[in-house]
């Protein structure tokens, strides 16, 4: 019965992320006066609570934040919005370590086969992340002993740091870092 509501949800989370796309300007929609596009946008904002409380329940987590941004990369220094690798980003002015996995070093990575691998996350979290907006997870404590915010990033109930295990690129985050070389 709670994988039927969740289908559900998701299922209305999806249609009205459709006819709020159609209703504004970017999907050239019939509708665009204020009227009409304040209210889509009250129904999504709706459907996008209703989605967050779906994720909440599956990955047992607090959610913190909805997030849509064009990400660059950041290898060195800070940023507003950027990726520093396959695991650490810059989002908002505000350094997030991705709690859920764990990715090649690049800087400095150990070995070749690391150095590649760690190129290939950093690529694919960028793809990622600029491919619309996700939410900020918060599992367990808010912030690493660096002062990172530990965060799991996820889109549609899904996590983006569990697509780049499931392709090979991370691993999943066991408590501690694990020799790539």
């Amino acid at each position: 019965m709670e994988r039927l509501a969740l289908v559900c949800v998701s299922l209305m989370f999806v249609g009205v992320f459709v006819f709020t796309y159609l209703a504004t300007d970017a999907g050239r929609g019939k509708f665009s006066s204020p009227a009409d596009t304040s209210t889509v946008e009250a129904v999504a904002a709706s459907s996008q609570a209703f989605a967050a409380t779906d994720v909440q329940r599956e990955l047992g987590t607090t959610f913190t934040a909805t997030t849509s941004a064009k990400f660059t990369f950041c290898h060195t220094g800070g940023g507003t919005n950027c990726v520093v690798d396959g695991d650490t980003a810059w989002i908002d002015g505000e350094k997030v370590r991705i709690a859920d996995i764990d990715a090649p070093e690049t800087h400095p990575p150990r070995c070749p086969l690391e150095a590649d691998l760690g190129k290939k996350a950093t690529d694919r979290l960028a793809e990622l992340m600029n491919s619309g907006p996700f939410e900020q997870l918060m599992a367990g404590r808010d912030r690493d002993r660096y002062g990172r915010k530990l965060r799991i990033l996820a889109r549609n109930g899904k996590s983006l740091g569990m697509q780049l295990v499931s392709e090979g690129l991370a691993r999943q985050w066991e408590g501690r870092r694990q020799p790539w070389c």
